[in-house]
């Protein structure tokens, strides 16, 4: 109790008051992110800093008293990363929120970390840039939080993930230190590449306060089209052929029969045909080329068996059709009470096995699991389905989810493509990454936050 006045006392003196908050309703509203059935400790406070030597003040005040440290954005995230621990200050960066600088000989933007996605992608769109990175969440992220995970998205099969976009960062370490890592250049290699270091970090390393990114000319106007199989393989066969294609499409999703269904409920109408077991969803945003290449897709999804195709050319049409893939977590939670949701990844050419081994774990166990995602780079959201109420339900759930996760690494592949590890993977990261592995990665950690201070019990 004396460490818990101690340290809120220090945030009395060091905020004004409209900036932190001990009222346990409202640490109780902020203390988790989106994540299902994932553990919430209960914090002692909440911050909400304005400006990086804020943030670094409140960390060395945090280190001396030995009090931990939760970075959050938006809590937008799926895997408990930004979720309280007990005892902990929950340091909210959303206030943190200005566009600092959009350079368009330079192709950058400079912001702070709790710039909403969206809204920078709005901004820099206005002076003819374009920033790629769309995750799920887009409207809702923030760009820290993005670099905190390296979020990815619909269009990383064409662009990449957030940390290929990072160019430079201001970062507060477990010290309070305050570091500028990166280049503002398109190119540096001087001394090691930290900033590589703490993008998708999850807030273990250092608190990322400003990040200097990346941007490309504006591409052409995007499409779309969809494709309705009434068997999984042949989407899959359709995808490779897409893929295998010349006209680099910008994002091809897959959603699986169970997903189809949840969104006709979810919509209370069926807005896709009830029977189907497979839809893919390609994009293509090619300047002076986009019609053309939506019109091949829509030949290939026919040619490998498609009983339903549907173009879209413009905005409105094309928007209503990439709706239908945001809808796979809302739809998915709301057929099935709660869900483990997923974000594993394997080589595109494992996929088959991928979702017939998920297949078969969730028939064996009794256990329902819906998948879809990014069929495009193999990094695909099985959705396992539980009634929260139920321990007997949860507990099978668990055992499905570790049986996935293994699945996954079996194959090649990773536990998280895009999600992170937070909380709900850490227990899964050896099937992964060899005891030596995580040994060298906590000895980084100890470099820069050597109280361990810094999101305790996440990631590593």
């Amino acid at each position: 109790m004396k460490t818990a006045t101690s340290i809120i006392d220090t945030l009395s003196m060091l905020l004004p008051a409209e900036d932190y908050s001990t009222d346990r309703e409202h640490l109780d509203r902020m203390s988790g992110d989106s994540a299902d059935d994932v553990a919430i400790g209960a914090p002692l406070a909440i911050v909400y800093p304005r400006t990086t030597q804020q943030v670094s003040t409140i960390v060395r005040a945090a280190a001396a008293a030995k009090v931990p440290l939760v970075p959050q954005g938006a809590r937008s995230g799926l895997v408990g990363g930004a979720n309280a621990t007990d005892g902990a200050l929950l340091l909210n960066l959303t206030r943190m929120d200005a566009i600092r600088e959009i350079s368009v000989a330079d192709q950058t933007v400079t912001c702070e970390a709790g710039v909403n996605t969206k809204r920078l992608a709005d901004a820099v769109a206005e002076h003819g840039l374009f920033y790629p990175p769309d995750p799920g969440s887009v409207s809702l992220s923030t760009i820290g939080g993005n670099v905190a995970t390296n979020a990815g998205g619909m269009q990383c099969l064409k662009y990449g993930t957030t940390g290929r976009f990072v160019r430079a960062m201001t970062v507060v370490t477990g010290t309070g230190e305050v570091l500028e890592l990166g280049h503002a250049t398109a190119k540096g290699v001087a001394g090691l590449d930290l900033a590589a270091l703490f993008v998708g970090s999850e807030g273990t390393l250092g608190i990322v306060t400003e990040v200097t990114l990346a941007l490309l000319p504006a591409p052409g106007p995007l499409m779309g089209a969809y494709g309705v199989f009434v068997d999984m393989d042949q989407a899959l066969e359709a995808a490779n052929a897409i893929v295998a294609s010349p006209f680099g499409p910008a994002a091809l999703e897959v959603l699986d029969g169970q997903i189809i269904r949840a969104i006709n409920e979810l919509n209370r109408e069926e807005v896709l045909p009830g029977d189907a077991e497979a839809l893919l969803i390609v994009q293509s945003d090619t300047i002076d080329r986009a019609e053309a290449d939506i019109a091949a897709f829509a030949e290939i999804f026919s040619t490998f068996g498609a009983t339903k195709v549907v173009t879209a050319t413009e905005p409105q049409a094309v928007s209503d059709i990439m709706n239908l893939r945001r809808q796979l977590h809302p739809a998915t939670r709301r057929a099935y009470g709660s869900v483990l949701n997923e974000d594993i990844a394997v080589p595109r050419g494992r996929m088959r096995e991928l979702i017939a081994g998920v297949s078969g774990i969730a028939e064996e166990l009794g256990v329902p699991i819906a998948t879809g995602g990014h069929v495009g780079d193999g990094n695909l959201h099985p959705l396992i389905g539980f009634d929260p109420r139920d321990p007997s339900s949860r507990a099978l759930a668990n055992k499905a989810f570790e049986r996935v996760m293994a699945l996954a690494a079996e194959l090649g592949g990773t536990i998280t493509g895009e999600h992170g590890v937070g909380i709900l993977k850490r227990s899964v990261v050896g099937a992964e990454l060899s005891p030596e592995v995580r040994a060298a990665q906590k000895a980084i950690k100890a470099v820069f936050d050597p109280a361990g201070i810094l999101n305790p019990g996440k990631k590593l």
